[in-house]
């Protein structure tokens, strides 16, 4: 076995961060090394030329914030109420927190539930079972993979859990800062140093359990989290062109999920590049319009000919009770875009609606200890005397999210309020339409 030993490395971000002889052992495994080929921002690439970073680069800095955090905890004498062996997994549990992901991160996971295993989170016990990631975690304990699987899903009851999933995990600190870096934009600024230094452990009034919170002089910092999620959401992730690439990409492999051209649990340990290559091989090798059809959606996807706006509404103008329907990849939902593509004028399998959904996008549940030594939750509720953040998180949701109708070929146009209607259908109303011959875009 190749003995491993503390390195030292040079980050674009965060300048110099040192890996463990632990950590030094799960990078070099290939599990891990699969990550480099993994871009952090999916197909952003086609919109923001420099946003080729990957999920390596990002899990290697979430380590780097893990192991900061804990040195402010330790300097400040709080971690003694945490064992040993816990304080070392966590900077470990953050590297590893994105292992299981899939080929351009998160689009895959937008597909009906039973398209794909499962996300990420609860794929990631697979990898944590590859002998050269559990040995490395083994040297730390023996129960040290169950425990660092139970922090990336968020299901510990470590008093540091909040630092590896949690309304203040650092993952999105981290990607914030590194995402807006790449991408040439302004709008990921978060108060690192300051939120770092708010941290501390408190008690949970009502429970008794020892959390992670934040003292009230960080509660700027959380606001500055706040709206760099919000300005990257709108400017970055949920930019026209980054969803219409993601449409389509999404549509490739459900299709060819659908055509039996690729098993459901081939898509677990793909890169994003090993996944195209497998796909264009079976097309060439199947017969058949299934083949054909993915064959060009997948040469107009490298050649980035996507798909066109034809409509939009923001879902601040929809009634908020909006149909479920419309933000999961259904059979249902691709009968009602084979329907509109006709009543366009276009071939079945032409348009694509999109509507992106991350509703614990603002979420915060996170204990606040105010300056005269009380504690409190800012949850849901907010709380009196504070920017009211849980509030103003929901209308800023409602602000970045967006409605749209893409279609392939010439461009069409339909109305905000014929898309605004259409949203307001319930899954019942669009069956019967399906079934009938009255128009959706009426």
């Amino acid at each position: 076995m190749t003995k491993h030993k503390s390195i030292t490395i040079r980050d674009p971000l965060w300048d110099t961060i040192r890996l463990d002889a632990t950590a030094c052992r799960i990078v070099d495994s290939p599990a891990f090394q699969r990550l480099r080929y993994i871009r952090q921002l999916g197909l952003a690439h086609l919109v923001y030329p420099g946003a080729t970073h990957t999920r390596f680069d990002h899990a290697v800095g979430v380590y780097h914030l893990a192991d900061r955090a804990l040195q402010v905890l330790g300097a400040r004498g709080l971690l003694g109420q945490v064992p040993e062996p816990e304080c070392r997994l966590i900077p470990l549990a953050a590297l590893l927190h994105d292992i299981g992901h899939y080929p351009f991160s998160h689009a895959l996971e937008e597909l009906e539930e039973g398209r794909i295993p499962g996300h990420h989170e609860a794929l990631v016990g697979r990898f944590l079972r590859d002998p050269e990631v559990s040995g490395a975690l083994q040297e730390v304990s023996a129960e040290a993979p169950a425990f660092v699987e139970s922090l990336i899903r968020g299901a510990s009851r470590s008093p540091l859990q909040g630092l590896v999933s949690g309304s203040l995990d650092l993952d999105k600190i981290e990607y914030l800062r590194r995402d807006a870096q790449f991408c040439g934009v302004p709008y990921g600024m978060v108060d690192v140093d300051r939120l770092l230094h708010a941290l501390t452990l408190l008690r949970d009034p009502e429970t008794g359990r020892i959390e992670l919170g934040v003292h009230e002089k960080g509660i700027a910092s959380l606001e500055s989290l706040l709206f760099a999620k919000y300005q990257m959401f709108r400017n970055v992730y949920w930019h026209h062109a980054v969803r219409a690439a993601t449409v389509m990409y999404k549509r490739i492999v459900d299709d060819g999920l659908r055509s039996k051209l690729i098993d459901r649990e081939e898509l677990v340990g793909q890169t994003d590049e090993s996944l195209l290559f497998v796909l264009e091989q079976r097309t060439l090798e199947a017969d058949g319009s299934d083949a054909l059809r993915i064959a060009s959606l997948l040469h107009a996807l490298r050649a980035r000919r996507l798909p066109k706006r034809a409509g939009e509404v923001v879902a601040a103008e929809l009634d908020s009770n909006a149909a479920g329907w419309l933000s999961v990849d259904s059979p249902l939902k691709r009968q009602i875009e084979d329907r509109i593509a006709t009543e366009l004028g276009l071939q079945p399998g032409d348009a694509f609606i999109d509507f992106p959904e991350k509703r614990e996008m603002f979420g915060l549940n996170i204990l606040v200890q105010r300056r005269d030594g009380g504690v409190f939750r800012l949850g849901p509720g907010g709380r009196a005397g504070l920017i009211g953040l849980p509030r103003v998180a929901d209308e800023l949701y409602r602000t970045a999210r967006v409605l749209r109708l893409f279609t392939l070929g010439e461009r069409r146009n339909v109305s905000s309020a014929a898309l605004a209607r259409l949203a307001q259908l319930s899954e019942a109303d669009v069956r019967q339409v399906v079934e009938g011959e009255a128009q959706l875009l009426a």
